[in-house]
C-alpha cells in the first residue's frame, strides 16, 4: 500500500536532514518506508500503518516534535486540527489577535489547556491542532473553541478545571 503527502518545505527539509533518525524510531513502531523529494511517499504492508504514519507525519507538519507525533502510533492517540480562520473570517489582524488569545501572555493558556487534558497543542499558521486520547482531545477542543468564540480565559479556565481529565 502507497499513500502521498505534501507537508510544508521547512518541515520537509527538517525530515530530509534527520530522516534516518526519524524513520528509525518510527520503525520501532510501524513498519513503514518512506521517501522524499517534492512530496513523501509511504509505503507500508498494510493500510492501517500507511494511515498512522501520514498521521504522524502531519502532526509533526502542523508544529509537533517527532516525538509528540508519536503519540499517534497508538491507537489511543488522536489528531485534531482546528481551523482559526473558521472563526474569525479572511482578517490576517483578527486571526493573529485568536492566535494569541490561545497562546495567553507567555504561553499561559495553550499550558494550562494541555495540563488539564492531558493533551498536546501546536499553533501553526491558520490552524490549533491537538494530539491527544479521545475524552482529552474533546474537551481541549470545546476550550479552544471558547477561546476563538470569544470566551473570557477565567471562563475556560473553570470549564476546563471542572473537566480535568486525572
Amino acid at each position: 500500500m502507497k499513500d502521498f503527502l505534501i507537508i510544508p518545505e521547512e518541515k520537509m527539509e527538517i525530515l530530509k536532514t534527520r530522516r534516518f533518525n526519524y524513520l528509525r524510531k518510527l520503525r520501532n513502531f510501524i513498519d513503514v518506508t518512506f521517501s522524499i523529494e517534492d512530496e513523501i511517499e509511504i509505503e507500508g504492508k498494510n493500510s492501517f500503518e500507511v494511515m498512522h504514519t501520514k498521521e504522524i507525519i502531519k502532526a509533526f507538519s502542523r508544529g509537533f516534535s517527532w516525538d509528540d507525533s508519536l503519540y499517534l502510533v497508538s491507537e489511543e492517540y488522536y489528531l485534531e486540527i482546528i481551523k482559526i480562520s473558521d472563526f474569525v473570517g479572511k482578517s490576517k489582524n483578527r486571526l493573529i489577535q485568536m492566535k494569541s488569545r490561545v497562546i495567553g501572555t507567555e504561553g499561559k493558556s495553550k499550558n494550562i489547556i494541555e495540563k488539564y487534558t492531558n493533551s498536546k497543542i501546536a499553533i501553526t499558521g491558520k490552524t490549533v491542532s491537538i494530539i491527544g486520547r479521545w475524552n482529552s482531545i474533546n474537551i481541549a477542543k470545546n476550550a479552544i473553541e471558547m477561546i476563538l468564540n470569544g470566551s473570557k480565559h477565567g471562563t475556560v479556565f473553570k470549564y476546563l478545571e471542572d473537566n480535568k481529565i486525572i
